[in-house]
């Protein structure tokens, strides 16, 4: 390589003033004219044009904090659904959602095995997936969630009122149970029952989406919400309109297995703990137990809530 001192003589060369090149691994610091940096460095203090090395910017230029050449700059990834909207995930939940032709749908994010899954189980989709990576949805949901490839954003299902129950309705209601695990498994154990609804408070209870989504395995498109503003208000309409009102509660005289089973009807669950509260108890017809015989006497609630379902369900 010449040196600055080069006049160029042997073999007719240029001078170094006409035409210059970087040392391998060096920029070409402080020369006039267009020059180009050396692999891993920038070209500092140069006036002209000069590129970035590979794996830097070039500071102090124009561009600095683009992608050195090589790289593709790290797309933002999907944006966070909108306010209102709920989010479903995993191959169950998503499925069913699908399926339900009164459900809305926004948008689906699969990765590729997601997707051939979908259209393996349901043949043609309602709608088209955005094929992501499966790290897109973690972004999305948080890293612990186990999505199966699958994401989707729709409209809530409707709640439909107190008024517009069959005459051989059996429902659940929800008093302030506001874990969403055990709301979803509670969910999906009344879809496997044949449940009419589950009468939940606006306030003091968790939205129909997310992890309770995932939890209930596709239970929420057959089940749905009655949403009230009022629990005891709305057991004391119910009781109007001629439901059997039944309480679960661990300190209750009455076995369960002791109930005739009646239609239309509405089981009780109170919170783990809290149990009933004071008024909500009042406005049932009867209160009874879980008749246990071993040593724990008290259960998950929506085990408790299998229990009394199928003693009551018949």
């Amino acid at each position: 390589m010449a040196s600055e001192s080069d006049d160029g003589g042997d073999g007719g060369r240029p001078t170094g003033s006409e035409v210059r090149k970087p040392g391998f691994g060096k920029a070409d610091h402080g020369k006039p004219g267009y020059g180009k940096p050396g692999f891993g460095k920038s070209s500092h203090g140069k006036p002209g044009y000069a590129k970035p090395g590979f794996g830097r910017p070039a500071f102090g230029k124009p561009g600095f904090g683009k992608p050195a050449y090589g790289q593709r700059p790290r797309p933002a990834g999907p944006q966070p659904a909108h306010e209102g909207a709920a989010v479903i995930y995993g191959f169950h939940p998503v499925v069913q959602a699908m399926g339900n032709a009164e459900r809305i749908l926004h948008r689906l994010l699969a990765t590729e095995n997601g997707a051939a899954r979908l259209v393996e189980e349901l043949g043609t989709l309602r709608i088209e997936p955005e094929l992501v990576r499966p790290s897109d949805i973690n972004r999305l949901l948080g890293a612990d969630a186990v999505h199966q490839g699958l994401y989707l954003e729709a409209e809530p299902l409707a709640s439909p009122g107190l008024d517009a129950l069959p005459a051989d309705a059996l429902l659940l209601a929800l008093d302030q149970i506001t874990d969403p695990h055990n709301v979803g498994a509670i969910v999906r154990t009344a879809a496997a029952f044949g449940v009419t609804g589950i009468v939940t408070t606006a306030r003091h209870a968790p939205g129909a989406t997310g992890v309770l989504a995932k939890s209930a395995s596709g239970g929420l498109e057959h089940v749905p919400f009655l949403v009230v503003r009022n629990l005891a208000e709305a057991l004391i309409a119910l009781g109007a309109q001629g439901f059997t009102r039944i309480g679960l509660d661990s300190d209750a005289e009455t076995g369960l297995d002791t109930l005739t089973p009646t239609r239309p009807a509405v089981i009780v669950l109170g919170a783990e703990g809290k149990g009933l509260r004071e008024r909500t108890r009042a406005c049932c017809d009867v209160l009874a137990k879980i008749p246990f015989t071993g040593e724990i006497r008290s259960l998950n609630v929506s085990n408790a809530a299998a229990i009394a379902l199928y003693a009551l369900g018949r």
